[in-house]
């Protein structure tokens, strides 16, 4: 499946829109590999403006801080999961069938697509797996969501809590069964690499153990209402 794909960032996000020149993209592109690479405890502006032979100042030119940056990637993220959501199950009338394809798009490799910042599918999910707690467990979580920065996480689990109620309108914890689904999404592939007695899924090479995991968490806990 190849997909056309942009996001308007929210202006807050980035004080210059990446995407509109060469410098923007580059940094976006050269910056996600970087993160993933490093860590984002290690990753910073002066190591990304070396490995791309611009300035700090180029770089804060369009990010205020590495936080900023990363908010950009897992905005790019939670909205191409929820795209794809969308168009994978516009065609579905069965609510059971449209959270089983949901679960079997959280824990599969990101679709492809075309976009304009050009970013590495593979690393963008990476990033989100290793990384993507630390954007709201921060202390400056509150000001941050008061910025709507948060808002394409929020409209993913929405649209997944959505279904949720579609399968059983009695079900009285949608919101928080859909945010923990998507959070174990991306727990359980990190535990199973680095903290594998967290999981039951450290000796499983493929992510359907995970799927399988999920949908059974899921079904026993809407069936049970």
């Amino acid at each position: 499946m190849n997909l056309q794909f942009s996001i308007l960032p929210n202006a807050k996000l980035a004080l210059r829109n990446p995407e509109s020149t060469e410098l923007g993209r580059k940094i976006v592109r050269e910056g996600l590999l970087l993160v993933l690479e490093l860590g984002y405890e290690h990753f910073t502006f002066k190591k990304l403006a070396e490995s791309i032979h611009t300035t700090e100042a180029s770089i804060y030119r369009y990010f205020e801080n590495k936080h900023r940056l990363l908010l950009y990637f897992l905005t790019w993220y939670w909205n191409l999961l929820e795209f794809t959501v969308v168009t994978s199950i516009q065609n579905m009338s069965d609510p059971a069938q449209k959270i089983a394809r949901v679960i079997d798009i959280l824990t599969s490799p990101l679709p492809d697509i075309e976009e304009a910042a050009g970013m590495n599918k593979s690393a963008l999910q990476g990033v989100a797996i290793a990384e993507s707690s630390k954007v709201y467990l921060v202390k400056e979580v509150d000001d941050i969501n008061r910025e709507r920065l948060f808002k394409p996480y929020k409209d993913l689990c929405g649209r997944i809590a959505a279904l949720f109620s579609e399968q059983n309108p009695d079900y009285p914890y949608p919101r928080s069964l859909a945010s923990t689904v998507v959070e174990m999404s991306q727990f359980q592939p990190y535990f199973k690499e680095h903290l594998p007695s967290l999981t039951d899924f450290a000796d499983r090479k493929d992510s359907k153990s995970i799927a399988d995991y999920l949908n059974h968490l899921v079904f026993s806990s809407l069936n049970r209402e």
